[in-house]
């Protein structure tokens, strides 16, 4: 049962215990609620099945692009086998949104499958047990290169977890990862129909997943023979630094000629598993994998010390993780699965029945989020009658469609009521980066007494999901109004160094500088921050400026788009005469218009970084 559930059976009950005993409700409510979640906590919440709609997998009939991990090698002391465990599992779905989980059982390689079966096996049922339990799909994965080669003791395999798990919607069986350069209609396709054959036997409509030639890249041959047979798709394995628009095509060629894709393995970096984060060419294939409905899960789950795991060496292998435990692949990846689409009707509740477009200016009734977390719904008495959204606690979050004509500044004004203030409210794009800006809650003197408040934001022009998140809770939300305040945008956009999106060795710290909250500090030769998406109004020159602190001097700071692939030009870091003594520092450069995400490197470290902005023309 999830936190939410447990919240709102508490909140049921004690409405219930107050109407049954009146102001005496407390001495019964321990036992009471203890009694009922206790008999609750083995009920499980079905997700729907997965199923194969012309070129398309779709879950309960929708269209998805589900996000997920992917464990590293189940194989025996290879280090990954450590977050096989339940409390991993739970970790990502409870913390990243996480839909999919997959258990890569390393098969003929030292340690794994054929060398310890029960170990091996063992390990899988945790982690399927435990996905399960948080209602997440899972996908048991023959880990090999060389499956075809162990066909009798996949069948064996395949049939024991069809036997065990064939009944649960939850389960995915893929057959085959990555085989190498053997022939897909000689090789693979026979291995794939004979592995099938046998699933079917016990389960008869659970999706088989198919790895495809040459690391599972040659999508394209498959649909040119395909397995004609019940719910199947094909898998296709990319990682960004290597696999680009050429792989997206075949991609694309493959759908068109009417399979199925679905991505069960993908790494921001090279496909050696090491390398640095190519941000740009990820956000390429995030966008082509939601564009097409395909479901995704990232390489890997892992602490190994190369660029494609999630955590730093050392992290806990049973979740608890923090910011800090994150490489900047992870971070990465957990902001793309955090923003994925969620699983339909499922504990995240999804699209909400009236999440509609609204165009601004327009005021949006709160209860018709897209989204949500955590929040409820309840009957309001202001002005106008209807329901407004309550229980809204930190950490809560919703999203909505709003259509924006042109970028400008824009007001966003927020019917609030609160019983004794101080929570904050925080605009966003959907998924938590950028962050447009916040405004605080003040008391209105009870929880049906209600006030506008409002703020500006910067928006760009274009339908887009808009996000209302609570970094202190403790009110409630009637609706939201978005009125133009007229005029363009203003020429300067101005980013916080401390919200990057990934970044490689810097720290944060509280700064003394103008504003308050943190600076990056800590910057190395060869340190480097990207950040979210800002959009440049047109090409041209611009003034780049920054705000920096050094007690030495001698530092070079690098402007460029995110991932290096371009650089728009470099600046001299001053001494400043301490590290927060602080100073604004400048140079042009020439951009183009349009959507773009920007990068600060480091070529000669010794300094800290407060913010940047970036003005049309020349100062």
């Amino acid at each position: 049962m999830s936190k939410r559930s447990e919240r709102r059976l508490s909140r049921l009950l004690e409405g219930a215990l107050k109407k049954r005993h009146g102001k005496n409700w407390r001495r019964y409510e321990n036992v009471f609620i203890f009694g009922l979640l206790f008999g609750c906590a083995t009920l499980a919440h079905a997700v729907p099945p997965l199923s194969v709609q012309g070129n398309k997998v779709v879950s309960g009939g929708q269209q998805v692009s589900l996000g997920g991990n992917s464990l590293f090698w189940s194989n025996n002391g290879w280090g990954g086998e450590r977050f096989y465990n339940s409390g991993a599992v739970g970790a990502i779905k409870n913390d990243w949104k996480s839909s999919i989980v997959r258990a890569a059982m390393g098969v003929d390689e030292g340690g794994g499958y054929l060398q310890d079966r029960e170990g091996n096996r063992n390990k899988v049922i945790s982690v399927v047990d435990a996905a399960i339990a948080n209602d997440m799909y899972v996908i048991i994965d023959w880990h090999s290169h060389h499956a075809h080669q162990y066909k009798n003791e996949a069948i064996e395999f395949f049939q024991d977890m069809a036997r065990r798990y064939g009944d649960k919607n939850n389960v995915i069986y893929e057959v085959y990862n990555e085989p190498l350069d053997v022939s897909w209609s000689g090789v693979i396709k026979p291995y794939a129909e004979a592995v099938i054959d046998a699933i079917r036997q016990v389960d008869p409509d659970n999706l088989i997943i198919v790895g495809t030639r040459q690391w599972s890249q040659e999508v394209e041959e498959a649909s040119w023979d395909p397995i004609r047979k019940n719910n199947i798709a094909y898998t296709l394995h990319f990682y960004a630094g290597t696999h680009k628009q050429w792989l997206r095509d075949k991609a694309q060629n493959a759908m068109n000629n009417g399979i199925a894709l679905f991505v069960t393995e993908w790494g921001t970096v090279d496909a050696s598993g090491d390398g640095a984060v190519n941000e740009s060419e990820t956000w390429a294939w995030v966008d082509f994998m939601r564009n097409h409905g395909i479901s995704h899960a990232n390489w890997a789950l892992n602490d190994k010390a190369e660029g494609a795991s999630t955590f730093w060496p050392g992290a806990s292998g049973t979740g608890g993780w923090n910011d800090g435990n994150l490489t900047p692949s992870g971070k990465l990846v957990k902001s793309i699965i955090q923003s994925s689409d969620p699983i339909p009707g499922g504990d995240d509740p999804g699209p909400g029945p009236d999440c509609g477009s609204v165009s601004a200016p327009g005021k949006v009734q709160a209860e018709n989020y897209c989204e949500m977390e955590g929040v409820e719904k309840e009957n309001t008495s202001d002005a106008g009658g209807g329901q407004n959204l309550g229980y809204i606690d930190s950490g809560d979050w919703m999203t909505y469609k709003i259509n924006v004509p042109s970028n400008g500044v824009y007001t966003l004004s927020y019917r609030v009521a609160s019983l004794n203030g101080g929570g904050i409210i925080q605009a966003e794009k959907a998924g938590g980066s950028p962050v447009y800006g916040s405004v605080e809650i003040p008391s209105t003197g009870g929880w049906q007494n209600w006030k506008t408040i409002s703020h500006d934001i910067q928006l760009s022009a274009g339908e887009q999901r808009i996000g209302l998140a609570a970094v202190s809770g403790g009110f409630n939300l009637n609706w939201f109004d978005v009125t133009q305040k007229g005029g363009p945008a203003p020429n300067a956009i101005t980013v916080q160094a401390e919200e990057y999106l990934v970044m490689s060795g810097v720290e944060l710290e509280n700064t003394s500088d103008a504003g308050g909250g943190k600076n990056v500090g800590y910057i190395d030769a060869n340190d480097w921050m990207s950040y979210p998406e800002v959009d440049i109004p047109e090409s041209g020159v611009y003034t780049v400026e920054y705000r920096v602190a050094s007690l030495y001097g001698g530092g070079v700071m690098q402007f460029e788009k995110a991932g290096g692939d371009i650089v728009y030009g470099s600046v001299d870091v001053p001494n400043t005469g301490g590290w927060q003594t602080w100073k604004t520092i400048k140079h042009q450069v020439t951009l183009e218009a349009g959507k773009q995400r920007f990068g600060i490197y480091a070529p000669a470290g010794g300094w800290n970084l407060n913010w940047f902005k970036i003005t049309k023309g020349q100062k």
